[in-house]
């Protein structure tokens, strides 16, 4: 009985539809690209957020203005494409009261726009 249960358990894995977990065989080599994604991802929002916690006042002046050095290098430190930008200051200059009472906020919003 359990030697039943056991086969049919092991040919559900073998299934070519769609699950949760994936190919089991590719989980360690997922697992290893996946702590490097993560840690890249956590380095540069690290050096977005002390850009931004720094230049918070001028990047706050740049986005009503409609763009300036400062944002331009924020962007760059959080990989936002060129092409996106003019867009993401509109973005922030619509929410621009949230950003100025909110670095961190700021910080969100820089590294969901990033690429």
């Amino acid at each position: 009985m359990y030697r039943i249960l056991i086969a049919l358990s092991l040919l559900g894995a073998c299934s070519t539809d769609a699950n949760h977990i994936g190919n089991p065989l590719k989980l360690p080599v997922s697992g290893i690209l996946t702590g490097i994604g993560n840690a890249a991802y956590n380095q540069r929002r690290g050096q977005v957020e002390i850009f931004v916690k720094t230049n918070h006042p001028a990047i706050v002046n740049d986005i009503q203005n409609g763009g300036g050095q400062t944002i331009d290098e924020a962007m760059d430190i959080a990989e936002i494409r060129t092409g996106d930008r003019p867009a993401r200051l509109i973005q922030l200059k619509s929410d621009i009261g949230i950003y100025q009472n909110s670095p961190d906020a700021l910080i969100v919003a820089l590294m969901v726009y990033a690429s």
